[in-house]
């Protein structure tokens, strides 16, 4: 097997690499016809229908000012959330009991089986954002949950850097 050259697979024999190699997909061509929650606009962009992939799902998500979607997990998905426009205000927990906010440049974190809410922060233009989760498969796993009144604020703070403390 000769993997430095990486014209053959793992397996052996050759890959054809213009049917089995590296895809674009056109921002303007994105599919609309994946799993969805209320109050958002799901397009998927990479998985196994539109690419073959194995491992991954990647999409954008859309939320309308001022708008919320409905409480969701993904199942046993990861799930990494990249804001590109706009304010994330995200809820989370059995009853949405905690809240954090994301701007523009920010990565989002949702491990598996998480109750979460994504909200847009914004009243006047579109959260937008790119999605990536650990499988090919859209897992939508819509809630009927009774969000507590009051949300509590949650700092992120990583095990390696110490809490930003001002002044």
């Amino acid at each position: 097997m000769n993997r430095s050259r990486g014209n053959s697979k793992p397996t052996g024999g050759p890959i054809d690499w213009k049917l089995h190699g590296v895809k674009v997909i056109p921002g303007n061509q994105l599919d609309p016809n994946t799993a969805q929650s209320p109050g958002m606009s799901r397009a998927a962009a990479i998985n196994f229908a539109r690419v073959g992939a194995q491992k991954i799902w990647a999409g954008t998500v859309t939320i309308n000012p001022n708008a919320k979607t409905g409480a969701h997990h993904h199942g046993s998905l990861e799930s990494v959330i990249y804001v590109i426009k706009g304010r994330a205000r995200m809820r989370w927990g059995e009853r949405l009991e905690y809240v954090a906010e994301a701007s523009p440049g920010d990565f989002i974190f949702v491990p598996p089986y998480v109750p979460h809410q994504e909200i847009n922060a914004s009243t006047d233009e579109p959260l937008e954002c790119v999605v990536v989760r650990s499988d090919n498969e859209a897992v939508v796993v819509n809630l009927d949950i009774e969000p507590v009144e009051k949300s509590e604020d949650v700092a992120w703070v990583d095990p390696i850097h110490r809490p930003h403390r001002p002044g």
